[in-house]
């Protein structure tokens, strides 16, 4: 048996300025950039976000803006299977996570733990 959960909201920004892009974002959602979450490096600004809520996150991508979502998993080659069976596509195996493609094209990620309180509101699959 394993679980999952819904975990982020990630805001791919095409853009040169991803301070520029979090700023935007911070005010939009009326929610701080989060400086000092370890998710906030390189391309990543991380938005504070209260510990029973998906993470906000902002990054800088090469491809088009657009919005995804990430996946929590304590397992996720089985949670990539049981994504497979109902019709989703892996896109790419990265090193700490899966991008999928769903059958209706959007695209997200399946991803290890990384909100507290795991596996409240998770799912148990069999």
């Amino acid at each position: 048996m394993h679980h999952s959960r819904l975990c982020a909201l990630l805001i791919d920004c095409n853009t040169p300025d991803i301070d520029e892009a979090a700023n935007f974002w911070a005010g939009a959602l009326g929610r701080a950039i989060d400086p000092d979450h370890p998710g906030t490096r390189g391309n990543y600004r991380m938005l504070e976000t209260p510990a029973d809520e998906p993470i906000v996150q902002i990054q800088r991508v090469d491809h088009e803006s657009r919005v995804h979502l990430d996946i929590e998993t304590d397992d996720i080659p089985a949670e990539v299977a049981r994504l497979e069976a109902l019709g989703a596509e892996v896109v790419d195996r990265l090193e700490r996570w899966v991008v999928m493609q769903a059958p209706t094209g959007q695209r997200f990620c399946v991803v290890r733990i990384q909100r507290p309180g795991f596996p409240k509101n998770a799912n148990a699959w069999a």
